[in-house]
């Protein structure tokens, strides 16, 4: 939360977030992530870099995955939540 705030400091038109969720509580993680759509609703783009995937889809306007390097897939998170092949593969479900 303290690296946010200081990026968030210089006031950014792009802010970019490495694994925000790592090592965070359950609990936390949803503040964080609830937090991070603040951010963007007032107006600063984010690219980030998470293996929370559900819950990023769920914030985001765009997805890319990658595979060892190399992106296999991209479009809006709409579309990549709903590909059943997606699902199976990288959201367990």
């Amino acid at each position: 939360m303290l690296a946010i705030g200081r990026g968030l400091m210089g006031e950014p038109k792009l802010l970019v977030l490495d694994e925000p969720s790592l090592g965070l509580s359950p609990l936390l993680v949803d503040e964080l992530f609830a937090l991070i759509a603040r951010i963007n609703a007032q107006g600063v783009a984010i690219l980030l870099v998470e293996q929370n995937v559900v819950q990023c889809l769920e914030i985001a306007g765009r997805a890319y995955i990658l595979e060892n390097g190399t992106f296999i897939r991209q479009g809006s998170s709409a579309d990549i939540r709903a590909d059943p092949d997606l699902r199976r593969a990288y959201l367990g479900l």
